[in-house]
C-alpha cells in the first residue's frame, strides 16, 4: 500500500504532545545573556536623548546598547518611522532583568506629525511596486450602460498577527560565524537577509528552526528584532537571546494591512457580465513598501469583456506590513464575491447560478489556458452537500426563535505557486532512509508529507523514513508560505527518492554478486526496501544486501526540481466554493456562525487528515477576519490600542460550532509531479465574503465592511 493518500497521523506529533520538540525560545545555548527592546512610544520623530543611568545600575542588567551602527536596518535607526520602532536592546543576565532594565529606560523625543490614517485627506496614495494596472476592453463605458449594476466600497480593518509562539531569536558568534536558532518561515531568505544585515558572508551563517508555532505568513521575512540579537551577540562576545512580547509584536513584525476598494460589476438581464472595474488601496510603511495584491482574483475569476483594475499603496508612518494567510487574495475575494452577491440578488438569480453562467475558459487576464480548473464542480457538489436548496433567496425570511437565520456562499481561488527546490536522499546500511530539504514546518505537517512522498519513491515504509528540515546547511528550498511547499519540496524529494531508487536498481543490474543481474532496470520493482524482479519476485535483494556486499555505509542521491516554464504556457491555481449559515440575533445585533462547509479542487491530497486539518484552520481564521478581528489603532501615533490576545479578538470554541471540508479527487499534473496545487491559502479566501453574503441573505443588510460588528446590523 502506497503512504500518499492516506490519513497518517503527524510523524512529529508524540515530540509536540510530549513537549520534547524545541521551539526558537526552547533551545539551549551555555552562557546565553537575555535581550530586550526598548521601542518608541512615539510614530513620528528623532530621538533627542536616551538616558540609560537606572537601567545600566540595576541588578542583572550587563548593557544597555543604544547605537546600531553595525546591522543594516530597513530604517534610519536615528529616526522613528512608526510606533515600538526599536530604539535600544537592554541585555541582561536574566529575562526578568532586562525586562525591568528596559523599563527604566528614558527615551526624549523631538516630536513631529505622523500620518497613519489611509483614510486622512492627506494620505497620497501611489502606484504600487510589483502589481502594476490592468485592463481589457472599456470597462468604464460598458459599465455605464450595463442593464444591471452593482457599484460598492469595501473596508477591511488591519488583522494582526497572533500566532501562539512568540517571535523569539537566539544568537550566537564563533568568531566570523554566527548560529541562530529562530523562528522563520523561509531557512535560506533569513540566512541570506541576517549576512546582508551584518555584513558577513552568507556561508558565515547557519539559520536553524526545526519547529515554528504558528506563523501564517509573520515569519516570512527577517525582521529587526532577528537582526538585533545577532548583532547584540556580535557586540557582547556572548549568545543572545530575545523574545518579543505579545505587544511588542504588534509593532514589530507585520500585518495583513487595512485596504479599501471599489468594485462594480456591471451585467445583462441575464447575468452575462459586461464589466468589472475594481480600483484598490493598501497601507503600507514609508521606509518599505509592501504590496497586498488584492487585484489578483477579480481580474479572471471570472468571464468579463471589458475590465479596469487600478491597485495603489498609501505611504504611512506605520511599520510594514506582511504576507498574511490568503494575502491579497481574501480581501479581494471579499468585494468580489460580496459584490458577485449583490448583482445575483438584483437580478433575482441564484448566486451559484450567476456564477456558472460567467465561467471562463481561459484566463482572460492573460489568454493562458487554465491548467485544470472544477470551480463548477465546486459549486454544484459543494452546494448539494450543504443543502443549499433549502435556502430561502428572500432576505428576512427564516425565523429560528429571535434570530434571523441567512445561508450565504462565495467561491475562491488562489494561484499555484512552485518554485525550485533541492532535496537529499540517502539510504544506509541498516536499511533507513534520511531525506533533507531546508524547508520549514510551521504547522502544515511538512514532516509527515514529505515522509510519505520519499518513502513510496524509495519503496519503504514510512517507519524507516526520517525527513529533516529546518537548517540552512541542508539542501536550498524555497519558503514555506504561498501554498508551495508541497508542490515545491515535495516534487524535489520526490525527484531524489525516484532518482536513489534507479540508482540503487542499475547498481544491482549491473553487479555480478546480485540476484538482479543482467535485468533491465525497468523489470525490477521496489517494495518494503528490497528489489525484485518483476516477473519473478523471489529473485531480488534488499537495500541492505546490496550495501553490505559492497561495503557501502550508504548511498545517496541530491537532485534539483524546478517548474520550467509552465508558468509561461498556463494559468494555474487551486479553486472552491464556501457555503455559510449564521443566525443573527436582531435585538443585539449579534452574529453566530450555526455551520460552514466547503469544498477545494486542490489537485492530489498527499494526506487528508493534514488536509482538513488545514481546511478546518483556514475557515476558523476566515470566521475571525469576518466578525471578529481588527487592530484598533489610535491615529494620534499609530499605536495599536488592542495590542493584546485580551482585546484583539480571535476565534475560540464557541465561535466556531459546525466546520467541514472535503476536496474534490483529481490530479494536476501539469503544475508539478506530484499533481498538488496547494491548499494552505485557498481554504480562508472564501470564507469572509460567504459569511457577510449569509448575514445579508438573513438581515437584507449589504456587508461591505469587516470585521461585521454590531454597528452594522442595528
Amino acid at each position: 500500500m502506497t503512504s500518499v493518500g492516506q490519513p497518517i497521523s503527524r510523524v512529529d506529533g508524540p515530540l509536540k504532545v510530549t513537549g520534547k520538540a524545541r521551539y526558537s525560545a526552547d533551545h539551549p545555548v551555555d552562557g546565553a545573556l537575555h535581550a530586550v527592546l526598548v521601542c518608541s512610544t512615539v510614530g513620528r520623530g528623532s530621538v533627542t536623548r536616551i538616558s540609560d543611568t537606572q537601567a545600566v545600575h540595576h541588578p542583572g542588567v550587563v548593557r544597555v546598547l543604544t547605537d546600531f551602527g553595525g546591522v543594516k536596518l530597513p530604517f534610519d535607526p536615528r529616526q522613528v518611522a512608526f510606533f515600538g520602532q526599536p530604539l535600544a536592546v537592554v541585555v541582561a543576565d536574566s529575562l526578568e532583568a532586562a525586562a525591568h532594565g528596559a523599563a527604566l529606560v528614558d527615551v526624549t523625543y523631538s516630536d513631529a506629525t505622523g500620518l497613519t490614517d489611509i483614510d486622512a485627506p492627506n494620505a497620497q496614495p501611489q502606484p504600487g511596486q510589483s502589481v502594476k494596472d490592468y485592463a481589457r476592453g472599456d470597462a468604464d463605458a460598458a459599465l455605464k450602460s450595463a442593464e444591471v449594476v452593482t457599484d460598492m466600497q469595501y473596508t477591511i480593518a488591519r488583522n494582526h498577527h497572533n500566532p501562539m509562539e512568540l517571535p523569539s531569536t537566539t544568537a550566537s558568534w564563533d568568531g566570523d560565524q554566527l548560529t541562530v536558532w529562530d523562528k522563520v518561515q523561509g531557512i535560506k531568505i533569513a540566512q541570506e537577509s541576517l549576512a546582508t544585515a551584518l555584513g558577513v558572508p552568507v556561508d558565515n551563517v547557519r539559520v536553524i528552526s526545526p519547529f515554528v508555532g504558528g506563523a501564517f505568513g509573520s515569519a516570512g521575512r527577517t525582521w529587526p528584532h532577528q537582526m538585533l540579537a545577532a548583532y547584540t551577540a556580535r557586540r557582547m562576545g556572548r549568545p543572545v537571546k530575545l523574545t518579543l512580547t505579545r505587544r511588542q509584536m504588534y509593532g514589530g513584525i507585520g500585518y495583513r494591512p487595512t485596504s479599501r476598494q471599489r468594485l462594480a460589476i456591471g451585467s445583462d438581464r441575464a447575468g452575462h457580465i459586461t464589466a468589472i472595474v475594481h480600483e484598490a488601496r493598501t497601507e503600507t510603511s514609508r521606509y518599505q513598501v509592501y504590496d497586498d495584491n488584492v487585484v489578483a482574483l477579480p481580474r479572471y475569476q471570472y468571464a468579463s469583456p471589458n475590465l479596469r483594475s487600478t491597485y495603489r499603496v498609501v505611504p504611512l508612518d506605520v511599520n510594514m506590513p506582511t504576507y498574511m494567510r490568503g494575502p491579497g487574495f481574501t480581501p479581494g475575494a471579499f468585494a468580489l464575491e460580496s459584490a458577485m452577491d449583490d448583482l445575483a440578488h438584483r437580478l433575482a438569480l441564484d448566486p451559484i447560478e450567476l456564477r456558472i453562467r460567467n465561467e471562463p475558459s481561459r484566463n482572460e487576464s492573460d489568454a493562458k489556458p487554465f491548467s485544470t480548473r472544477r470551480l463548477v464542480d465546486c459549486l454544484h457538489q459543494g452546494a448539494a452537500t450543504f443543502g443549499w436548496a433549502h435556502r430561502n433567496p428572500e432576505p428576512r425570511s427564516t425565523r429560528d426563535g429571535a434570530n434571523l437565520i441567512g445561508m450565504g456562499m462565495a467561491a475562491a481561488g488562489y494561484h499555484t505557486g512552485r518554485r525550485e527546490c533541492q532535496a537529499l536522499a540517502r539510504i544506509n546500511a541498516d536499511g533507513t532512509a534520511e531525506v533533507q530539504s531546508a524547508t520549514s514546518d510551521m504547522g502544515p505537517g511538512t514532516y509527515t508529507s514529505m515522509t510519505q512522498v520519499a518513502a513510496d519513491a524509495l519503496g519503504l515504509p514510512i517507519t524507516k523514513v526520517q525527513f529533516t528540515l529546518g537548517d540552512s546547511r541542508l539542501p536550498a528550498a524555497p519558503i514555506h508560505a504561498g501554498s508551495q511547499t508541497m508542490a515545491s519540496v515535495g516534487s524535489a524529494v520526490l525527484t531524489a527518492g525516484n532518482m536513489l531508487r534507479d540508482r540503487f536498481i542499475r547498481t544491482a543490474v549491473t553487479d555480478p554478486g546480485s540476484p538482479l543481474n543482467g535485468l533491465r532496470p525497468e523489470d525490477v520493482t521496489v517494495a518494503d526496501g528490497r528489489m525484485a524482479a518483476r516477473n519473478a519476485p523471489g529473485r531480488g535483494e534488499t537495500y541492505q544486501d546490496l550495501l553490505r556486499r559492497r561495503g557501502w555505509p550508504s548511498l545517496d542521491s541530491q537532485q534539483t526540481w524546478n517548474p520550467a516554464d509552465v508558468d509561461t504556457r498556463y494559468s494555474l491555481s487551486a479553486y472552491g466554493a464556501v457555503f455559510a449559515e449564521v443566525a443573527v440575533d436582531e435585538l443585539l445585533g449579534l452574529v453566530r456562525i450555526r455551520r460552514m462547509y466547503a469544498l477545494f479542487d486542490v489537485g492530489s491530497v498527499v494526506n487528508p487528515k493534514l488536509a482538513h486539518s488545514q481546511a478546518i484552520g483556514g475557515m476558523v481564521g476566515g470566521i475571525g477576519m469576518a466578525v471578529l478581528e481588527g487592530s484598533q489603532i489610535d491615529h494620534r501615533d499609530g499605536r495599536v490600542v488592542n495590542a493584546n490576545m485580551s482585546d484583539y479578538l480571535v476565534p475560540v470554541n464557541a465561535d466556531v460550532p459546525a466546520l467541514d471540508a472535503a476536496f474534490l479527487p483529481a490530479q494536476d499534473m501539469i503544475a508539478d509531479p506530484l499533481g498538488v496545487k496547494g491548499l494552505g491559502e485557498i481554504v480562508i479566501v472564501g470564507v469572509p465574503a460567504a459569511i457577510a453574503n449569509a448575514v445579508f441573505n438573513a438581515t437584507g443588510k449589504r456587508i461591505t465592511e469587516l470585521p461585521i460588528t454590531i454597528e452594522h446590523l442595528l
